[in-house]
């Protein structure tokens, strides 16, 4: 007898009469009220238990049963194996088990093949669990739904419910060093486990507030429910675990779920872990701590890197102009001045840094997910920035000048290409602002990491992006004998700096139509406000700054052009505030005749794909992504590759990510992908994992990965 309390519950299952419980209620829900014939669908068997009764997981621990799904399913329907959402432990402490209190949703695929006719399709399955509070009930239910087969997938008023229980299923990868050994030879047939999570060091780490292991049920051994913390949890996470053997050897791996506990939330991840012969060293040593040390230093390290990477990438581009010129206007200053101009420009990018890294803290904090480039999908931020950058090409043109003592309407163009401190901290404020559409090397890989942590990592990473991105310039202003290979000061600047205005008027036009996705065909009044305000700009250099006379006049008609501009054609017209719904995009994303036969991405699209035993291409994008577009143009919409996808008859899903869905970012976390670019081939092998390309592709990066992904 391996567990007297598992054989109770199976004999009170057999002597007892199956009847619907009076504590438990059952329900069927699916995720999509209508699909096409070979969709991959996600059904849900959502169980209410009434308050302080509970049903039981996939391994019910020390007493219980897990709940049971029998389908009775039309033909060309096919149901995959439960995913059980994260458990909880159940009391009381003598006999600890896993399972749910209140309501679970255990989660099922259904494929529908590709043969089946259009009209309702009535899907049936009878439920069995056990219920408990102080004695155990078994109950039973006949649960079913009815999905509509036609020429198009919509989801159901269940889909986002469905979508939060997903989210709370464990994890197929894990980013932590979880570590298991034995701790001391065997007692008769118990055996003590340590379950070790080394962390960093406390003040740089997330506050875990706890961990436990949830095993796999095996018939050789059991790992008992009850865990024994044993190390200080600021240093790592060490619990002790009794193992019981029933046959065989002691297991050399053993498999289940690790959860860990921090700002309040769990996160769970299957896992598999070798068992060493001898246990884990003790808080405090070298090797307690040394691996995660080197991954903490890895993330700084890339994160540096790709903030070092984002100064040659264009959407930058423009403001290093303008650097430069600064440069020029300083190499005839003390060697202190440049120095200390250097730095105010490193304080400006890293106080860009922490604001944002702030914004990313408080929307997690509000329950809400964060990405990188998330206020480009915010279509207030871009007509803000159109103008802001807008007023920049214009005092660069000399449209009007500024003092210190200037007014709002000039003061952001100026400070853009003005010497001393001001102009040094705003030029470092702005290259953030245009770089974070952009996603370098390595970048994604810290910026992923960072994302899922807490708020003191997630400032760490952001000022080590920042440090990168300032880095160059603080070395040049450091050093400023370099400063001689720069051309002298003279009329020429006048020049340089007015056609410096044109790359930012270029960025002008690239803002503008990223503002034209979100607002459709009203963004021509944004376009007018713009005339306006340059035309009020105009008139207040000309007439005001440069004038001699009338200049109360002038300085009036500017205030007039800019609030009656900004009420009648922003506010009146526009409606620019207003938040812009999201639209669903349906069918075929085909560009033209030749191109690439993009169709729009969704689990269910890649699941029906790799069914048929197709390759599957997909690309996470958005229309800010400069890098996206510069691999769009020519590394995947070019000739060999549309041609490698029609020989190997592959599937091509396209993610837009402009609008920052939710839905879309947490597909990229399970990537550890803060924003896009993201590029995956899924091998045609429904088995195989799918092949993560780099942020910067070549036409052989993508055509090597197609050719893998066909064997």
């Amino acid at each position: 007898m391996r567990n007297i309390f598992k054989l109770t519950g199976l004999i009170c299952l057999l002597a007892t009469t199956m009847a619907h419980a009076a504590h438990t209620e059952a329900k069927l829900v699916l995720a999509t009220a209508a699909a096409r014939p070979g969709d991959m669908i996600w059904a849900g068997v959502d169980l209410k238990m009434d308050a302080g009764w509970h049903t039981y997981w996939k391994n019910a621990g020390a007493a219980g049963l897990p709940t049971k799904i029998e389908w009775q399913l039309p033909p060309g329907v096919t149901a995959g194996e439960i995913e059980w959402p994260l458990p909880q432990i159940i009391p009381p402490t003598e006999v600890i088990t896993y399972g749910y209190e209140h309501e679970v949703v255990l989660l099922v695929p259904l494929t529908l093949a590709t043969n089946l006719n259009p009209g309702p399709l009535v899907l049936k399955a009878d439920v069995s669990w056990l219920e408990c509070k102080e004695q155990c009930v078994p109950g039973s239910a006949k649960v079913e739904a009815t999905l509509n087969i036609g020429s198009e997938t919509k989801i159901s008023a269940n889909a986002a419910m469905i979508e939060s229980w997903r989210g709370r299923v464990p994890k197929a990868g894990n980013i932590f060093p979880f570590r298991a050994a034995w701790e001391k030879p065997a007692t008769g047939d118990m055996r003590p486990l340590l379950l070790v999570l080394p962390v960093f060091e406390h003040d740089k780490w997330p506050p875990i507030t706890g961990a436990n292991f949830f095993p796999d049920a095996s018939d050789e051994f059991e790992v008992q429910a009850a865990a024994e913390m044993i190390s200080n949890p600021s240093v790592e996470f060490e619990f002790r675990k009794l193992v019981k053997k029933f046959s065989g050897d002691w297991p050399k791996q053993i498999s289940g779920v690790m959860v860990i506990e921090r700002n309040g939330n769990r996160e769970g991840y299957e896992v598999k872990l070798p068992v060493s012969g001898q246990a884990p060293a003790i808080a405090g040593t070298s090797s307690a701590t040394a691996l995660p040390s080197q991954s903490l230093w890895k993330m700084l390290v890339y994160a540096f890197i790709g903030g070092l990477i984002l100064n040659l990438m264009p959407c930058v581009l423009p403001v290093i102009a303008l650097k430069i010129l600064g440069f020029v206007n300083e190499s005839k200053s003390e060697p202190l001045h440049i120095r200390a101009m250097g730095l105010v420009y490193a304080v400006g990018v890293l106080v860009s840094f922490l604001a944002l890294a702030a914004v990313v803290i408080s929307i997690k904090a509000a329950g809400h997910q964060a990405g990188w480039g998330m206020q480009f999908g915010n279509p207030v931020f871009l007509a803000c920035l159109t103008v802001l950058v807008t007023l920049v090409a214009l005092n660069l043109f000399g449209v009007f000048e500024v003092t210190i003592s200037g007014r709002a309407l000039d003061a952001a163009g100026t400070l853009a290409s003005k010497s001393g401190a001001a102009g040094a901290f705003f030029n470092g404020v702005l290259a953030t602002a245009l770089a974070t559409p952009c996603t370098a090397p390595f970048l994604s890989i810290a910026l992923g990491f960072a994302f899922a942590q807490s708020a003191a990592f997630i400032v760490l990473i952001f000022l080590a992006v920042g440090a990168g991105l300032a880095a160059p310039y603080v070395v040049l202003s450091w050093n400023p004998a370099w400063l001689k290979f720069l051309p002298k000061p003279g009329a020429w600047m006048e020049k340089f700096k007015i056609a410096m205005g044109f790359p930012m008027l270029a960025t002008t036009a690239w803002l503008f139509n990223l503002a034209s996705g979100s607002y459709g065909k009203n963004v021509l009044w944004l376009g007018l406000f713009l005339v306006v305000m340059a035309l009020a700009a105009w008139i207040f250099g000309e007439f005001f700054q440069r004038g001699r006379k009338r200049r109360g006049i002038a300085l009036a008609i500017t205030l007039v052009l800019l609030i009656g501009g900004y009420a009648y054609a922003l506010e009146n017209q526009l409606r620019w505030r207003e938040t812009v719904a999201e639209t669903a995009t349906t069918g075929s994303l085909k560009e033209s005749p030749d191109g690439i036969d993009w169709q729009p991405w969704s689990p269910e699209a890649v699941a029906k794909a790799r069914s048929g035993g197709r390759p599957v291409l997909v690309d996470f994008t958005a229309d800010w992504c400069l890098t996206c577009q510069v691999n769009k143009k020519t590394s995947i919409e070019i000739s060999s590759v549309r041609a490698k996808l029609k020989e190997l008859d592959a599937v091509a899903l396209l993610c837009d990510y402009t609008r920052t869905p939710s839905n879309i970012l947490t597909e990229l976390k399970r990537f550890d992908r803060a924003g896009v670019p993201l590029v995956l081939v899924y091998p045609k092998a429904a088995a195989e994992p799918p092949i993560v390309l780099p942020e910067v592709l070549t036409p052989g990066i993508v055509l090597d990965a197609l050719d893998r992904a066909a064997h």
